[in-house]
């Protein structure tokens, strides 16, 4: 690594709004959500979905009630073109539901594309161009006006042909893609364009993607109020993120964006797309739940939707990834155990949730309360008391609590392992059994005197 950095690398620049507005405003509905796992998602995975896996990930996306599913990239092979298809000529997709596809600015590819989605109800046709400087500089070899041309010759391409098939509902989505990292000015061109193109009036959306994130969420917060305000004119038009998580930050980018002005969200379950993936729609949505916020979206069983999308991506989610993650709701710290032992306690059914260290309850997403507390050599007294409280119906004195609790500690550093409820419930019984027997006997023989 360099010792001075800034000879290499360049800071992102501020936005300057001086006048912003989002930092005082709440998220108080939920976005229109956007899942594109069967596109951006699948064109990540080292072994993109097969039609089973397409269709099995497609099923699951309406179970947990997305109204906007980008179904694909069908100018990119004949496997996506089919799946497209499949779906319409199936019958496949709820009336309630559109599906969004997406292709580039190519005119071949654009003719294909609409024709993909002939019968359909209703369908979103996603354009996308590059208009960052190093992209248009280097990878294209475009000057702004040239960059214009491109979109406004090509929306016009989209706009055609989808009048030629007046029985499907349209709406065009634009992205300025790279648009985090490009001048703002050169953005709204670039999306006023792409609306006079469409024709004012017409359903469009506007989808500004951090194609690569590349500032702090603050920064994008700032571009998305900025293009906000100057896209507010145009009344059919939903602004729209795409926030990726290069920085580790699109979960935040994306709620800051909220804040800013956005009014559609596109992402993945669990975070999947390329490098370090696209945001992660489970943790932006169950994020508003536990702010009082419904999100529209149902997680009541969030194992089994993890276990379907490692299947259908063939990738794991990670124990510690936010809400849905094997130990995410499980402490080991004797400190923590003894908090929320309390807290549980202290719950009482219908109230509002406050039990320490557990930001939701891990009952509302179909999980039970068996792993919150699990003892190993970092536990406390607390732990070992809930569990056998709970499992056996044991309730142990402060005396006894710590006899265990050191017994029990010794145990874990000998053999390195923690202690399930049943290795506790045998070491109770080895230190306390010859105990409460003797105790067990006086009691008879105290209650034997008293009735003679």
């Amino acid at each position: 690594m360099l010792s001075q950095p800034h000879t290499k690398y360049r800071a992102a620049a501020p936005v300057g709004l001086s006048s912003r507005t989002w930092p005082d405003r709440a998220i108080t509905e939920a976005p229109r959500w956007l899942s594109t796992d069967l596109r951006d998602g699948n064109q990540a995975l080292a072994q993109p979905m097969d039609a089973a896996r397409k269709l099995r990930m497609f099923e699951l996306l309406l179970r947990l009630g997305f109204k906007e599913i980008e179904v694909g990239y069908p100018a990119s092979s004949q496997v996506e073109y089919a799946f497209v298809r499949r779906l319409i000529e199936e019958g496949r997709i709820p009336d309630d539901v559109t599906i969004q596809v997406m292709v580039p600015a190519r005119e071949d590819l654009i003719e294909q594309t609409v024709q993909s989605l002939a019968g359909a109800r209703r369908a979103i046709v996603h354009l996308y161009n590059a208009v960052a400087p190093v992209w248009r500089r280097v990878v294209f070899g475009m000057n702004v006006t040239q960059t214009m041309h491109l979109i406004e010759r090509h929306v016009a391409l989209i706009r055609r042909l989808t009048d030629a098939m007046p029985e499907t509902q349209w709406v065009l989505q634009y992205s300025p893609e790279t648009f985090s990292a490009a001048e703002l000015a050169v953005s709204l061109k670039a999306c006023e364009t792409a609306i006079a193109a469409w024709g004012e009036g017409r359903e469009i959306i506007i989808n500004l993607p951090s194609t690569v994130e590349c500032a702090t969420p603050n920064v994008f917060a700032d571009q998305i109020e900025w293009m906000a305000r100057a896209l507010a004119r145009h009344p059919a038009l939903t602004l729209s993120v795409h926030p990726h998580n290069d920085r580790g930050t699109g979960t935040a980018a994306a709620e800051l964006a909220l804040m800013a002005g956005a009014r559609r969200v596109e992402g993945c379950l669990f975070g999947n797309g390329e490098r370090t993936g696209n945001l992660d729609l489970v943790n932006v949505a169950l994020n508003l739940y536990t702010q009082g916020v419904s999100p529209g979206l149902d997680f009541s069983a969030i194992d089994e939707v993890r276990r379907t999308v490692e299947h259908c991506n063939q990738l794991p989610v990670a124990a510690r990834h936010p809400y849905a993650g094997d130990l995410v709701y499980t402490a080991f710290s004797g400190t923590h155990q003894d908090a929320i032992r309390k807290g549980l306690a202290a719950h009482s059914e219908g109230g509002q949730w406050e039990v320490p260290y557990l930001p939701i309850d891990p009952r509302d997403l179909g999980r039970s309360y068996d792993a919150v507390i699990r003892v190993n050599s970092q536990s406390g007294k607390g732990g070992i008391a809930y569990l056998l409280e709970r499992d056996h119906g044991l309730v142990l004195s402060r005396e006894r609590q710590r006899s265990l609790g050191g017994l029990a500690q010794r145990v874990m550093d000998a053999e390195g392992r923690e202690l399930t409820s049943a290795d506790l419930l045998a070491l109770y019984r080895l230190q306390h059994t010859p105990y409460e027997a003797a105790n067990g006997a006086a009691a008879q023989a105290q209650s034997g005197a008293e009735a003679a």
